[in-house]
């Protein structure tokens, strides 16, 4: 049974006895970012980004009131704080078991941040009743100050697209579009290399050059132009033109800050070799070092797949390399209460 969280918080509020043995379980999924319209910051309409959610990699995890605070499992200092912060704020003293037991690689450049964020948010509105949404919960926890790419998949799944910030605010969702059910993404996953965040983001954007007015509006355009209808209509050679047109543009940017094109040379070397057979639609997730490529069918993305491991096995410790085949994700995070029984179910709901 589908529900929404306001409908978990009201159903709390009348069965406030059961929901304090209840806990709360929540899912999310990773993202893709391809890159900003001005990924500066200082034009009229700073950044502004394009992404999409993917089924896999995962976060899970489960909340509950507890004899004392304890939290386990991956992530589980940062969880801890994003749960400290909210009770602080919503002036609650209780005390919480909170278990992670799967979670998106962190400095990856799949959102693990903000996904964890938004899941111990999400997990503590329910079980306390309280009408929390992703965004509120972004705002409490610091989230998605340039990029609203991650609230968006949560809320909603799909591609989307956000306007940057606007007046002090967060992000906001422009467009939002199933991603093709047959259509693949190759992702190319490197353990031993990681991302820029925390110091070294906010420096690399601080000592970035400057972007134009012309350039940020020429990216809007061709992705709303092109690459929203192109994916819309199933076109999978014009949405990997663009795709990869964006992401051109993000890896000449941010190269002297990152090292080069992509993060992780061993990547790299595997999405040349993937651009080397034709594929358009490839690129860095984000600050990396996750890879990814498209493919229109799962037989395609094997051959593809088959590809990727050839070139990783002949790259300097190619081997490290982890790729698999994912699909993208049109529904957004998984929530719903498990109780003692005779408890009634509330089922879960996509936020």
């Amino acid at each position: 049974m589908e529900t929404t969280l306001a409908e978990l918080s009201h159903s709390h509020d009348q069965n406030s006895g059961e929901t304090r043995n209840r806990t709360v379980s929540v899912a999310t999924t990773a993202r893709l970012h391809f890159g900003f319209f001005d990924p500066s910051g200082r034009t009229a309409q700073p950044f502004g980004s394009f992404g999409l959610s993917l089924d896999q990699p995962w976060t899970r995890l489960t909340l509950q009131h507890g004899h004392e605070n304890l939290v386990t499992g991956h992530e589980a200092d940062r969880a801890a704080r994003y749960l400290a912060k909210l009770a602080e704020t919503y002036g609650i003293d209780r005390c919480y078991r909170l278990d992670i037991s799967e979670a998106i690689p962190p400095h990856a450049g799949l959102g693990s941040g903000t996904q964890l964020a938004l899941a111990v948010g999400a997990a503590f509105g329910a079980l306390e009743g309280l009408d929390l949404s992703a965004p509120a919960t972004a705002g409490i926890l610091g989230r998605g100050a340039r990029s609203g790419i991650g609230i968006a998949t949560f809320e909603t799944g799909g591609a989307v697209l956000d306007s940057g910030p606007r007046d002090g605010g967060l992000p906001l969702l422009v467009a939002r579009i199933p991603f093709p059910d047959h259509w693949r993404t190759l992702l190319i996953f490197d353990p031993q290399s990681k991302g820029l965040d925390g110091a070294d983001e906010v420096a690399a954007f601080e000592t970035a050059p400057a972007y134009s007015e012309a350039a940020r509006a020429a990216l809007e355009q061709r992705v709303l132009g092109r690459a929203l209808p192109a994916l819309d209509n199933g076109n999978f050679s014009v949405f990997c033109e663009e795709v990869g047109q964006l992401q051109a543009r993000m890896g000449e940017y941010f190269a002297p800050s990152q090292g080069g094109i992509f993060t992780s040379p061993r990547v790299g070397a595997v999405l040349e070799a993937l651009r080397a057979h034709g594929v358009k639609g490839l690129g860095q997730s984000s600050w990396g070092p996750t890879g990814f490529a498209f493919a229109d069918s799962q037989a395609e993305a094997e051959r593809l797949l088959a590809i990727a491991s050839e070139a990783a096995g002949s790259a300097d410790d190619g081997a490290a390399l982890e790729i698999v085949i994912a699909k993208g994700r049109n529904e957004g995070a998984e929530i719903g209460f498990t109780q003692p029984e005779g408890a009634k179910n509330l089922g879960s709901t996509g936020v």
